[in-house]
């Protein structure tokens, strides 16, 4: 049983969908919440595209690089660069990232944000955050020089 909200733009008023013929009391009585988790990225990946994981459960992962740049009082402009991890779980959607996609490509993911630990080789315990892919859109690559 799934309830859903929806908010009218006329009426400006939050009204309660309803899913799977429950009732407007069903759905209140479940004391639910709607919440997002969405990330969109659009840049540049920083490494070929690797598999991992296990057969059963095999998973892509990339590095992918997004930037913004800001200028100081004195005039001078820093840019700075973010590194994400992207992780593709969806077998048609890893499949052509692993083979399609390199170094230095853009491209534009869209996805939610996840949190997990990595255990090191030494021991130490470090959290991490994973961007879980849903869509990647390539870009057209830039020709290569022969």
């Amino acid at each position: 049983m799934q309830c859903l909200l929806r908010v009218s733009s006329s009426a400006r008023r939050i009204v309660l969908t309803q899913q799977l013929h429950t009732t407007t009391a069903q759905c209140e009585a479940q004391n639910t919440e709607k919440t997002i988790n969405q990330v969109t990225l659009l840049g540049r990946v920083g490494a070929d595209p690797q598999k991992r994981g296990s057969e059963e459960h095999p998973v892509i992962n990339f590095p992918l690089a997004t930037h913004f740049s800001y200028k100081y009082e004195s005039g001078d402009i820093l840019q700075r660069t973010d590194w994400h991890r992207v992780s593709v779980f969806r077998p048609g959607l890893r499949d052509t990232v692993y083979k399609y996609l390199k170094k230095g490509q853009r491209v534009y993911v869209t996805g939610k944000l996840s949190y997990g630990e990595i255990k090191l080789d030494d021991g130490q315990v470090r959290t991490a955050s994973t961007v879980i892919a849903d869509d990647i859109i390539f870009f057209q690559s830039q020709p290569q020089n022969s």
